[in-house]
């Protein structure tokens, strides 16, 4: 439904394009032509309200009935609509519980960021029906071993997601950024 309105929306704002830039190549004559043109579908509608009353009557109502079943909804389809925020879902025997993927990146900030020489975490969290995925972009000091220090923030940030929140931990994606080095004095 998205695509056809996007296309029928191209398609006016084509059309609506069209029309302007004949206008303003051409304002008289294309003023007078569309004159024209409404001077013969009036003495045209008149004429078949003379000849077939009931003809003209049945193609009002038709053009009624276009507009009411087929514009109405196209442009109800086209109005906004509030958008769930992302969470992760999960059955207890108790019943359904919702995460949402905001509370789980402010939980895992803050008990990266109590890692010793991590500086900033920047969690992303992308709620994949019943499991996680999570990318981390983490600032560090410059003086870390590397290897350690990302093994562990998995631990860490799999140990929260999946023992303290008991979720699913899909992927997990940790990105090292070092601070720079002080300046010397």
């Amino acid at each position: 439904m998205n695509a056809l309105n996007r296309i029928i929306g191209f398609l006016i704002f084509l059309i609506a394009f069209l029309i302007l830039i004949i206008l303003a190549a051409v304002p008289f004559e294309a003023l007078s032509w569309l004159q024209t043109q409404i001077g013969h579908l009036t003495q045209w509608a008149r004429q078949q309200q003379m000849t077939a009353p009931l003809l003209l009557n049945l193609g009002r109502a038709a053009l009624a009935a276009i507009a009411i079943l087929i514009v109405i909804p196209l442009m109800i389809a086209e109005l906004p609509r509030k958008k769930k925020e992302p969470a992760v879902s999960m059955r207890t025997e108790h019943g359904e519980i919702r995460v949402t993927a905001d509370s789980i990146a402010r939980r895992l900030a803050w008990h990266l960021d109590q890692l010793a020489d991590v500086i900033s975490v920047f969690p992303m969290v992308e709620p994949r029906g019943d499991t996680v995925n999570i990318k981390l972009d983490v600032e560090t000091s410059p003086e870390i071993d590397l290897p350690m220090k990302t093994e562990e923030i998995m631990l860490v940030t799999r140990e929260i997601i999946e023992q303290d929140m008991g979720l699913k931990l899909g992927k997990l994606n940790v990105n090292l950024r070092h601070a720079p080095y002080p300046a010397e004095m």
